[in-house]
C-alpha cells in the first residue's frame, strides 16, 4: 500500500471521527436520560424483549421520542433489539446496559450522574484556561461552583450525597476487583486503616472478605459521621495531614490523585509513621499510567481520568510508574511493587 494511498484512508477516518467531536455529548446525554428515566430498570424487570409501546407506558414517555433515544442506543450497543413475533421487535439488555442498573450490581449509574451534573460539567468549559495559567491552582470546578470540591461537598448535603454515591458505587467494583486478583495483599495484615475512608464501604468489603482483619475507618469528621456502626471497623476521625491511627498496613484507595506530589509525599509519611517497620506496608489502590502500551483498553479511561482530576480538583493528577516511583521514595519507602486488577486502578504495595 503506497503512501499516498494510506494518507487518503487517514483522511477519511479523520472526516468520520470529526463528528464524534462535533456531537459527543450526545452519548453522555442520551445515557444520562436513560438513567434518570430508569429504562435499563424497567426492561430487566420485564423479564423478556419489552416492545417499544410497553416501554413507553411504563415510562410515561412519548413514544417517538423514546423510539429515538432507543435507536440512538441500539446502534451504540448498550440496549439490543430482539425479535418477539414475526411482526414486532423488543428492546433487551446487554452486559453495558446492565451497567445502568440503578443499585445493579456493578451498576456505573451514580457514576454517570455525577460526572453529568451541571456542577461537574460546567467546569469543563474553563479546561483551556486551566492549561493556560501558571502558579494558579484554582480548578475549573472551584470557578464554576464558588468552592472546591470538598468544601463544596461539605456544605452542599444534595451534591454531597451525588458524589458519595458513585465512591460506594467504585468501592464496590474495586474492592471486589482487589479480593479476586490480590486477595494475598492481606495475608498476615492483623489491621487495616484505611485512609479517606469516607462512610466505610470499602473497608467492610474488605473485613468481610478477609474476617481476621480489625478495620479502622479514618477520615474527616462530616465523613466518618455517616459511617454505620461495626463491630469489625472502628470510626475515627481526623486530619491525614497531621497523623494516621496505627496498624499494620494503611489503605488508600483513590486518595492520592487528589492530590499533588508534595502534599502525596506528607500523607504517605504519616501513613510510614502508622505502620510497623518491619512488618508495615502501605496498600494504595490507583490508576497507574502506562504510555504507548498496546492492547491496554482501559489506558483510554485513565487518560480521562488524568484530565478529569485536573478539571474537578485543584492539585489531583493521576501518575505514571515512574511518577509513583518518585512519590513513594521521597516519603521513605524502600521497595514497591505494582499489581493489576480488572479496573482502572491497579493495587501499590510499598514497604518501609
Amino acid at each position: 500500500m503506497g503512501d499516498m494511498e494510506v494518507t487518503i484512508k487517514e483522511e477519511a477516518r479523520a472526516e468520520i471521527k470529526i463528528w464524534n467531536y462535533v456531537f459527543g455529548y450526545a452519548k453522555i446525554a442520551v445515557v444520562k436520560c436513560a438513567i434518570e428515566l430508569g429504562i435499563a430498570d424497567v426492561i430487566e424487570n420485564y423479564g423478556s424483549p419489552m416492545p417499544l409501546s410497553e416501554l413507553a407506558t411504563a415510562l410515561r414517555c412519548e413514544p417517538s421520542r423514546l423510539h429515538r433515544i432507543m435507536r440512538f442506543m441500539v446502534h451504540d450497543r448498550i440496549f439490543k433489539q430482539e425479535p418477539i413475533n414475526q411482526h414486532t421487535v423488543g428492546f433487551s439488555l446487554t452486559p453495558l446496559s446492565r451497567c445502568l442498573i440503578k443499585g445493579g450490581e456493578k451498576s456505573m449509574a451514580a457514576f454517570i450522574l455525577l460526572m453529568s451534573s451541571p456542577n461537574c460539567l460546567a467546569p469543563w468549559h474553563s479546561l483551556s484556561a486551566r492549561v493556560l495559567e501558571t502558579g494558579n491552582n484554582i480548578s475549573p470546578f472551584e470557578v464554576a461552583n464558588g468552592k472546591d470540591l470538598w468544601s463544596y461537598a461539605e456544605a452542599n448535603p444534595d451534591f454531597r450525597e451525588l458524589f458519595n454515591n458513585p465512591m460506594d458505587c467504585d468501592a464496590r467494583l474495586t474492592v471486589q476487583a482487589t479480593i479476586k486478583g490480590c486477595p494475598e495483599v492481606f495475608d498476615g495484615v492483623e489491621s487495616l486503616v484505611d485512609v479517606g475512608g469516607c462512610n466505610g464501604t470499602a473497608l467492610s468489603l474488605l473485613v468481610k472478605a478477609f474476617p481476621w482483619i480489625r478495620g479502622i475507618n479514618f477520615d474527616l469528621p462530616h465523613a466518618v459521621a455517616v459511617a454505620p456502626k461495626s463491630d469489625s471497623i472502628e470510626n475515627i476521625e481526623g486530619d491525614m495531614f497531621m497523623s494516621i491511627p496505627n496498624a499494620d498496613a494503611a489503605f488508600l484507595m483513590w486518595v492520592l490523585h487528589d492530590w499533588d506530589d508534595e502534599e502525596c509525599i506528607k500523607i504517605l509519611k504519616k501513613c510510614r509513621e502508622a505502620i510497623p517497620e518491619d512488618k508495615g506496608k502501605v496498600i494504595i489502590v490507583e490508576a497507574v499510567l502506562e504510555e504507548d502500551k498496546e492492547g491496554d483498553e482501559l489506558g483510554v479511561a485513565r487518560l480521562m481520568l488524568d484530565t478529569a482530576t485536573m478539571v474537578i480538583t485543584n492539585k489531583g493528577r493521576e501518575r505514571t510508574l515512574k511518577e509513583w516511583s518518585y512519590v513513594l521514595r521521597q516519603s521513605g519507602f524502600t521497595r514497591f511493587n505494582v499489581k493489576p486488577i480488572r479496573a482502572v486502578q491497579s493495587v501499590i504495595e510499598a514497604y518501609p
